[in-house]
C-alpha cells in the first residue's frame, strides 16, 4: 500500500427518492413524490455605528424558514384538501410534521427534520390534460414556526 493511503469503509450518501412524512396529531404517514423548501436562512443586517463612519457592522436578523412544498400522487384520500379547506372557513389546525429521510434501504429512518405548528398556505390543483399519461399530482405548500433535526 503506498504510503500515506488510508483503507476504510466507504459511505455513500442518502438517495433524495427514500422519504417519507409524518404528521401530528393522529399520526398521519404520508407519502409524497416530492418534498422542497426546507431551508433556514438568518440575513445579515447592516448596522453603521455612530462615529465610526469607515466599517458597517453586520448582525444577524431575524430566522427565516423556508416554506415547504408538498407534490403527491392523487388519490381518494381527502386528507391534505380537508386541512387546506378547515383553513379557509377559519380554523386553524397546526400540525407538527416529520420529514422522515430514509437509508438506501429504504425503511430505516437515518434522518428527520421537525416542522413545528405547521399549517398549509397554498393548494395546487392537478393539471388535468386528455393527451397526457402521467400520474395526475397535487401539491400543498406548509408553512411553520420552527425547524428542529433529529
Amino acid at each position: 500500500m503506498p504510503n500515506g493511503t488510508r483503507t476504510g469503509n466507504r459511505t455513500d450518501p442518502y438517495r433524495a427518492y427514500n422519504f417519507k412524512l409524518s404528521f401530528q396529531p393522529n399520526l398521519t404517514e404520508a407519502h409524497f413524490t416530492e418534498c422542497s423548501g426546507l431551508r433556514v436562512k438568518v440575513p445579515a443586517i447592516a448596522y453603521a455605528e455612530g462615529g465610526n463612519m469607515g466599517e458597517v457592522i453586520r448582525l444577524p436578523g431575524q430566522v427565516e424558514y423556508g416554506d415547504i412544498t408538498l407534490r403527491y400522487g392523487l388519490t381518494d384520500s381527502s386528507d391534505m384538501w380537508n386541512w387546506m379547506m378547515d383553513l379557509v372557513e377559519g380554523k386553524v389546525t397546526r400540525r407538527n410534521a416529520s420529514i422522515i429521510l430514509l437509508d438506501n434501504d429504504g425503511s430505516t429512518p437515518k434522518m428527520q427534520w421537525n416542522l413545528i405548528n405547521a399549517w398549509p398556505t397554498e393548494w395546487r390543483g392537478a393539471p388535468l390534460d386528455a393527451l397526457c399519461q402521467e400520474v395526475a399530482i397535487e401539491s400543498l405548500t406548509l408553512v411553520f414556526e420552527k425547524l428542529k433535526r433529529d
